[in-house]
């Protein structure tokens, strides 16, 4: 194995860490919405330090291994999709602490309604990345489209979630204020979604050389 293609495995793998960081605060994210944990909001954001040291850290490397190594071809592609990719891993790491302090929020509550579909597209989410870490893991394209292609089914439960709780707040005024709150929160799910969508069209790009 030569410098650059060690340099390219370690960043591989410091990526895959920072996917798995953003796995667990997507769990914690469920138990503070879902399971009305509030501590799990605590962890949650504690959690996203790690996350943000390991985009500091791995954005450094890459600039440092093109400087030094100057890669081409396929080589270059990785290096280009993994810089673009950190940051979207980042964010959907902050919508995951905005969804889990929501929930701290509303834990003390009564629920306006059970939370089966924001339920769903947390356990969608999870997949995403479990399924983006394997593209990134074993260079697998295919993966990575079915990653891609998981974020439709987040999107149509978004919409039904907004026709919900709208029609919650016309029926009842009194509910406007938490229905708002719910709201805010499906937006960050959604949001989240659209991070790891990006994340998977760069894996797409590096692997095929695609543009989506």
């Amino acid at each position: 194995m030569n410098a650059l293609d060690q340099d390219i495995q370690e960043i591989t793998a410091a990526t895959i860490r920072m996917l798995s960081l953003v796995r667990e605060s997507t769990d914690l994210a469920k138990r503070a919405l879902i399971d009305s944990e509030a501590a799990a909001a605590t962890a949650c954001t504690a959690n996203d330090r790690r996350v943000d040291a390991a985009e500091s850290e791995i954005e450094q490397r890459i600039v440092t291994v093109i400087a030094r190594r100057q890669p081409t071809a396929k080589d270059l592609r990785f290096l280009v999709a993994a810089f673009r990719s950190i940051t979207p891993i980042e964010r959907a790491g902050d919508y995951a602490v905005r969804v889990a302090q929501a929930g701290a929020e509303l834990a003390s509550q009564p629920p306006l309604k059970k939370y089966l579909d924001m339920a769903r597209i947390l356990e969608i989410l999870g997949t995403m990345i479990e399924t983006t870490i394997k593209a990134l893991a074993e260079s697998d394209a295919d993966s990575a489209r079915r990653a891609l292609a998981m974020d439709n089914e987040i999107d149509e439960l978004y919409e039904q979630i907004q026709r919900e709780l709208l029609t919650h707040m016309i029926e009842d005024p009194n509910t406007i204020t938490a229905a708002t709150r719910l709201l805010s929160v499906a937006r960050y799910l959604e949001r989240f979604g659209d991070h790891l969508e990006n994340v998977n069209e760069h894996l797409i790009y590096w692997l095929d050389g695609e543009r989506i």
